[in-house]
């Protein structure tokens, strides 16, 4: 267990533990467990990687990235696709940093990625959202991106902020990143994640993280935002502007979450190995061109291949077969031994339902126990990511909290294995509930949800029989009435008003606005 992790506040609201009690869930717990692939299985997939990367390459590289890479030793085929040759690959999967900080904009939410360390957060580009007060689905705002950030920033087992909704009251390209940018950083003291489209929205926002940070050069020295670069277009070319911004964001010093989306059986392959080995490959091929302009780049191995209905060919994020490419990515990435990311909890449901629960809970747990770095996704999102809803992060964040205790494990030592205790009850009470061992173990063996509700049936009529759903909806409404945080201080926020075209009015930043 990192000190990262051990320094990380209690937030539940039940009063601060004591310096020597460690509570049953904390971020970054070891995962890795569960392994869907065998030895054998990853070295043939490697393989093929490795034969994809030198015998197919990529194509439509920017001309800078050319450059740099037939520098380092590419060379480009006469289709004018980019070849890595396999030495170069390996050399570069062998020296790629193994471990990163993500900091936080409050050094007690820094994560240390790597090493199979589990974390859970946020992540999608959902176009809608369901509006609170109406329940139907309505285009996302910037204003529903900070009561986003707002709400995770107040979710223990949400552990950062990638920008999950479009701000679609954007007018131009550059508003959308710098607003996007500027609402989670106002929103969260956690580290944040944004989707630039281009090298000059990239170099647009850091004045403003410099400005938050303190300063200039400030950001650099702990950067708080990632990029989140789909640098490919599957199957197997580059995405141009996203390449731009790529390279932009390295330039910066920013971490990176480079991403390939393929869709088995619509641009990737609907044999799931094969799936895996084309992401692997393209999220190999990013990192090499980081690497390629700074060895020391902060990169994420984002391999997040997502799976078609071939019945329609519409997305499915609830499948048992995205269950399944996740965990084999996340275990892939074990094997590379690279920070990494993966896809989960992408409910097809539109609902915070039944179908919604059962299809979070096995993708997630799945990708946990393979070992996954960081899940993105798996707080908020409905509808196959085209959608999601307030109440659905409080939610999911108690669902998080269970399986991150189940990643945890069972601890097996002389005390737990309880002989003397055993025989203490049996020569005794006859009961454990009263037992020292008990009492001592209540909170750091034991993880208590604050909303699946435990009690009895006539209890639960008594107060009202109210169904998860509501009890979510009363915690939003009193997280987003009272939570504003204030780490962005009155003169950084008036400059940064001052600097860029920001959409979301000052009063609507301030309790008491009349919106929750």
């Amino acid at each position: 267990m990192s000190d990262l992790s051990q320094r990380r506040p209690n937030r539940r609201g039940r009063g601060a533990e004591p310096a020597a009690l460690v509570p049953p869930i904390t971020p970054g717990m070891i995962g890795g467990r569960y392994q869907p692939l065998t030895q054998t299985e990853m070295v043939n997939i490697h393989h093929l990687v490795l034969r994809l990367l030198e015998d197919l390459g990529l194509s439509q590289v920017t001309p800078t990235l050319e450059a740099r890479a037939l520098q380092a030793g590419c060379w480009v085929d006469d289709n004018g696709r980019l070849r890595f040759p396999r030495a170069l690959v390996e050399d570069v999967i062998a020296r790629t940093r193994r471990k990163i900080v993500l900091h936080g904009i409050d050094p007690l939410n820094d994560l240390e990625i790597g090493g199979r360390r589990v974390y859970t957060g946020t992540g999608g580009a959902a176009p809608t959202i369901m509006d609170f007060e109406t329940g139907k689905y309505r285009e996302s705002t910037v204003a529903d991106l900070y009561d986003i950030a707002r709400l995770v920033d107040r979710l223990d087992n949400v552990h950062w902020y990638h920008r999950s909704v479009v701000a679609r009251d954007t007018e131009t390209i550059l508003d959308l990143d710098v607003n996007t940018t500027y609402a989670c950083l106002s929103g969260t003291t956690k580290s944040v994640a944004v989707s630039y489209t281009d090298g000059n929205s990239v170099r647009a926002v850091q004045p403003m993280l410099d400005m938050v940070a303190g300063g200039e050069g400030k950001f650099r020295q702990r950067p708080f935002c990632t990029a989140v670069c789909c640098h490919v277009v599957p199957p197997m070319r580059f995405a141009t502007e996203s390449c731009d911004a790529m390279e932009a964001a390295v330039l910066a010093g920013m971490p990176l979450l480079l991403v390939s989306a393929g869709q088995a059986g619509a641009t990737a392959p609907a044999a799931l190995a094969g799936a895996v080995a084309q992401a692997c490959a393209e999220v190999l091929a990013g990192l090499i061109l980081c690497n390629i302009i700074d060895p020391e780049c902060r990169g994420i191995f984002g391999t997040w291949p997502f799976v078609s209905d071939l019945r329609t060919g519409a997305m499915s994020g609830g499948s048992g077969e995205q269950a399944l490419l996740s965990a084999a990515c996340a275990q892939m990435a074990g094997f590379y031994d690279l920070p990494n990311s993966v896809p989960a909890g992408m409910t097809d449901s539109k609902l915070p339902d039944a179908q919604s629960g059962g299809e979070k809970g096995y993708t997630i747990s799945l990708a946990a126990h393979a070992g996954a770095s960081m899940i993105h996704e798996c707080a908020g999102m409905h509808g196959s990511l085209m959608g999601t809803a307030f109440e659905s992060y409080v939610l999911d964040n108690d669902l998080l909290g269970a399986i991150l205790r189940t990643v945890k494990g069972v601890e097996v030592s002389e005390d737990t294995l309880s002989f003397d205790v055993i025989r203490d009850v049996v020569m005794g009470a006859g009961h454990f509930l009263g037992h020292p061992q008990t009492f001592s173990r209540m909170k750091t063996d034991y993880l208590y949800p604050e909303i699946a509700d435990r009690r009895s049936i006539s209890e639960w009529q008594e107060a009202g029989a109210r169904d998860a759903r509501a009890v979510a909806r009363d915690s939003v409404q009193k997280i987003l009435a009272d939570h504003y945080p204030r780490h962005i201080g009155e003169d950084v926020d008036k400059r940064l008003r001052e600097t860029y075209n920001i959409v979301l009015p000052r009063a609507r930043m301030l309790a008491g606005n009349g919106f929750w």
